[in-house]
């Protein structure tokens, strides 16, 4: 069924606004009087706590536990304070709640982990959040776990031997029986705020990680090269499928992944480099492709692609063991947009810098950060907010007037992205003011779930 609500977290911190984050409901049926806006504000009891990304507890993908086939349960870890939220969504879909709270004390203790990432069910029922750090703010890769029934903290995932020196997302295949991790930042390095200095220092993580799933162990590890710091992870959607991709922010580079001839073993190759920009009025000479999020249709036909610093969102077909066709491409803001403070002196792709985006008499500031498709593969939604602090560095405009969330419209047949002018959430007007949202996720089940 096409999707009536949307779960979208948002956060005040670094906006100057002294308020605590809050899920926010949206009411995505075109039929409603109240299409395109905020319906119910769930607010966290604490301060700071960057609510970030979002995953389902235990649902029909937890094939082993045999829990109900309907998400009941919305896992929101947060990335500064680590603390984690577990939010019911199955008693009242439009108007959930927090029915549990683990405190960052327990994580630091228990765990030896900090500033917590992404989230996904296990195969067996459980919880697994990935997290980038030490409770200090020091690299540190890995993944906690809960337990899938009563969301208390059972520890860690993998050996301590086996802690990669950075993290952030991952992704799985049970029938393949592996993981796949990504590198991530140096916490307490990054939210000092993006800085070229950091650049060949060993900053930004640069290694693709595959473990054993069963057997909790790392077994092999990809160098995507310097600086690379490849973020997103996803399989294709297949049950059976055995490849992938990751995209790495500051490269701009896609990579493949799949298994090899050998039995255990895997690959990668690059199949994608959106090229830097050659600019003037910016922090650097070159300006980086910086990709934040990727989604895959749920025929694994198309892969969409955001770079927060251009501004576009790409759609690319894919076909097995070819190289990602671009089909789509539309900008939704960014930072060379004409009459902005930045140059373009030199492009291989355009030939003029983009104009500004006005949807629905609003001017949209920031770069599109964070992706979700419906499950027929038809709607793209997409919100601007990446991390608050480099949200504020880079896009100020955007820290002060609000974040968006849009929707393109996707042509499956042929390919192509359209935004769709009718559609617009306005988090400038929030009741506290002004804020930033980031992740977005279905009840119903979504192309990253």
């Amino acid at each position: 069924p096409r999707e009536e609500v949307a779960y979208v977290t948002c956060t005040y911190r670094c906006t100057g606004i002294d308020q605590p984050d809050f899920l926010a409901t949206v009411d995505l049926n075109p039929r409603s009087c109240h299409y395109g806006q905020v319906i119910h504000r769930l607010p966290v009891p604490n301060l700071k706590d960057e609510l970030h990304c979002a995953g389902w507890g235990p649902a029909c993908g937890c094939f082993e536990s045999g829990a109900a086939a309907k998400r009941t349960k919305l896992v929101l870890p947060c990335l500064i304070s680590s603390r984690i939220y577990v939010v019911d969504v199955g008693s009242q879909c439009r108007q959930p709640r927090i029915c549990k709270m683990i405190e960052p004390v327990d994580v630091f203790w228990k765990c030896d982990k900090g500033y917590l990432a992404v989230t996904h069910a296990l195969p067996n029922g459980d919880i697994l959040i990935a997290n980038m750090g030490d409770p200090a703010g020091n690299g540190k890769g890995g993944f906690l776990v809960l337990d899938g029934e009563t969301f208390d903290l059972k520890g860690n995932w993998e050996n301590e031997c086996d802690a990669p020196p950075t993290g952030h997302d991952f992704s799985y295949k049970a029938r393949q029986n592996v993981l796949v991790s990504s590198a991530g930042v140096v916490p307490k390095v990054a939210g000092r705020g993006f800085n070229p200095d950091d650049l060949k220092k060993g900053v930004f993580g640069r290694r693709l990680n595959v473990w054993n799933l069963s057997c909790r162990s790392l077994t092999q590890c990809f160098d995507l090269g310097e600086d690379s710091l490849p973020l997103t992870v996803r399989f294709l959607h297949s049950p059976d499928a055995a490849e992938g991709y990751v995209g790495c922010a500051l490269s701009g580079a896609i990579f493949r992944f799949y298994r090899a001839c050998e039995a255990n073993n895997w690959a990668v190759e690059e199949v994608i480099r959106i090229p830097a920009k050659d600019v003037s009025g910016w922090i650097m000479p070159k300006m980086p492709a910086f990709i934040t999020d990727l989604v895959i249709s749920p025929d694994d036909r198309f892969l969409y692609v955001s770079n927060w610093l251009h501004g576009d969102i790409r759609q690319y077909e894919l076909a097995r063991n070819c190289k990602p066709r671009l089909v789509g491409q539309v900008f939704v803001g960014g930072s060379i947009l004409r009459g902005g403070p930045v140059t373009v002196c030199r492009d291989e792709e355009l030939k003029c810098q983009p104009e500004p985006l006005v949807v629905k008499c609003k001017r949209v500031y920031g770069g599109p950060a964070t992706l979700q498709l419906s499950l027929d593969g038809k709607r793209l939604y997409v919100t601007n907010s990446f991390y608050s602090t480099w949200d504020r560095q880079f896009y100020p405009s955007m820290v002060k007037e609000g974040s968006v969330m849009l929707q393109l419209d996707v042509d499956t047949d042929k390919g192509g992205l359209t935004v769709n002018k009718n559609f617009l959430v306005d988090f400038g007007k929030e009741p506290n003011g002004p804020c930033l949202a980031h992740e977005i996720r279905f009840p119903g089940g979504d192309s990253k779930s």
